[in-house]
């Protein structure tokens, strides 16, 4: 395997867990100032925020278990 496509690999599960991220921000129950917070720095700061976003982030609580 040459070393581009381990680049490549690399590039792909980062975009796919920042996705992930993103999806997980915007089905918090945060208000939308914190919402909009980590979505800045989770799209303009990639690895970084998805670091920071990891331990400091929203908690798992989904809207879905608001209901209950």
């Amino acid at each position: 395997m040459q070393v581009d496509y381990i680049w490549i690999v690399l590039a792909v599960i980062l975009l796919l867990a920042e996705l992930w991220a993103i999806n997980v921000v915007l089905r918090s129950t945060g208000g939308w100032e914190s919402k909009g917070l980590w979505l800045v720095i989770l799209i303009f700061v990639p690895l970084l925020g998805l670091i920071v976003w990891a331990l400091f982030g929203p908690k798992r609580e989904m809207a879905s278990a608001r209901k209950d």
